[in-house]
Formats: structure tokens, sequence, C-alpha cells
């Protein structure tokens, strides 16, 4: 059967994927954000997935205030890269998986979660500045990718209890798949900031890192945290940190299985506007 080996968390911070295509990685500033994702390029090569499932968000790109789904699973065979106004980023085009979408798309459905199946759609740099941090630049991306979109940017958005349940449905779809898919979950956004108001440029070291401690050890209690505390203590942005959970959520310690393993944690400030946040997790089993 199909299994989900690893979960990657990793903010999408525009700015860094325009560091990379303009070729200032190597600048000091940049150099300390890129640096912490050293260990990770070596990881993904080391356990190259078949299958990325990559929970992000959209951004005015594929859908617009005319269509606002809270869940968009992406089911085509491949995806071009969007403009977001100054041309597609410099990036190869992302391969779909049909087969494994639509049948997630179809055991979640029956797990009573709603989701929009989309066949047609552009993705922004909240799905390709994660695959450029984790992969480099490379021709081709190493291994197929399920966009999975969450709205995390008009409200009403979903709970982190919603999302944390949502994983939980992703990872018995993706457990029911009758063959043999190494499938790697990743959430991404994130971490504390805000783009606008009196606040514009907040950033919460503190509450990102206590983010991550209960994000490894305490998940479910994690879920609980309600909006209100997201924008008070992370930013009108920060809320973008649920689509954390799914990917959590996806992870076997959660269905009773042992604890992660955690691989890979990094954290810094600042980047662009933002903080950046990183953790990889293995599961052991």
């Amino acid at each position: 059967m199909a299994r989900i080996t690893a979960s990657v968390y990793t903010s999408h911070v525009p700015a860094i994927g325009a560091a990379m295509d303009l070729g200032k990685d190597k600048e000091p500033y940049w150099q300390k954000v890129f640096a912490g994702y050293d260990f990770s390029r070596q990881w993904i090569k080391d356990n190259k997935p078949d299958v990325v499932f990559l929970v992000y968000n959209d951004h005015a790109t594929a859908f617009s205030l005319d269509i606002i789904p809270t869940f968009a699973i992406g089911t085509a065979a491949e995806f071009a890269v969007a403009d977001e106004g100054w041309g597609p980023r410099p990036v190869p085009k992302v391969e779909g998986a049909p087969e494994l979408a639509a049948h997630i798309a179809h055991s979640v459905i029956q797990q009573d979660f709603d989701l929009t199946i989309v066949n047609r759609m552009d993705v922004d740099h909240g799905l390709t500045v994660p695959l450029s941090l984790m992969c480099g630049q490379p021709k081709q991306w190493p291994f197929k990718v399920i966009p999975f979109a969450v709205n995390v940017v008009q409200y009403p958005v979903p709970s982190g209890m919603r999302c944390f349940r949502l994983g939980q449905a992703i990872r018995k779809a993706v457990e029911s798949y009758d063959e043999d898919v190494n499938v790697q979950i990743w959430g991404t956004g994130g971490m504390s900031h805000q783009l606008q108001g009196p606040r514009a440029g907040l950033i919460n070291r503190e509450w990102d890192n206590r983010f991550l401690d209960r994000l490894i050890e305490d998940p479910e209690g994690l879920a609980n945290v309600g909006h209100i505390e997201y924008v008070k203590e992370a930013g009108s942005e920060g809320i973008e940190l649920v689509m954390w959970l799914i990917a959590r959520g996806a992870m076997a310690d959660v269905a009773g299985g042992p604890k992660p393993t955690v691989k890979h944690r990094f954290y810094h400030v600042p980047a662009s506007n933002t903080a950046v946040g990183h953790l990889i997790l293995e599961n052991n089993q």
C-alpha cells in the first residue's frame, strides 16, 4: 500500500523565491536563510519520495474573490507556474499525480470532508518556493506533486482542529491506495507575520518557537488554538500556520503509532518582513 513516510514544514516567503531567481542567495542577508536548508536538500536527495502532497495557500492566483474554496485538491497531470504580476518564476512546471489525487479526493470526501476538485490551475509562490527551498534549481522537480490549496486569505478560514482532522483523513486515504507509493506531506506558510495595518512587520519569536515545540510534542493540543490567538500573537497572516496542522495530522503517531523523529529544525528572522520556520519529521514504522 501507499504510505506517508515524512512531513515537511516550511515558510513560503515570496522574496525567498525572488532571491533565488535573481542569484542573491549568496548575499550575506539571504545566506543565513538558505543555510537553514542545506541539510534539507541533502535529506530530500537521500529520502526522495514518489509524490509530495503539498499543502499551501493560493494568493489570488488560481482563485479570486469570485470563487473561494476552503479546501481544493489539484487532480491534473501537470500544473503551470503562475504569473503573479512580474512573469512566471523560472522554475519547472509541476508534474501531478492524477490517479493518487483522485483516490485521495474520493476517500476524503467519503470521510465527510468537502473538497473542491480542480482539474486545471496554475500554482504560485506558495507552492513553488517550498519546492525551490528543498530541491534547489533543477531542470525538473524530482517527484510528482499533488497541490492542496487551503483558504487562509479570506475569512471564514478553517480552524486548526478542522485542518488537523483533515490530515488524519488524508493519511487514511493514502494508506488505502493499492500501490506501493512513497508519499511525503508538506505543510507550508507562516510563521508570524503581518503585511498591513499598524502592526505591519510583526514577528513573534517566542510564540513561533513555542508553536514548533507543540507541533512536535502536542499537535492535538495545538490544534485547539483558536483564530484569535493566531491573529493576536502571530499577526494577520500568521493564520497560515493552520496548514501545518494538516501535515502533522497525517503522521503515524496521531493514529497510535510511534512518535516521529525530528530530523531537522530551523528558525530565522528576518526574511523580508517575516519569520522563517522549517521542520522535518520522519515517521517511525
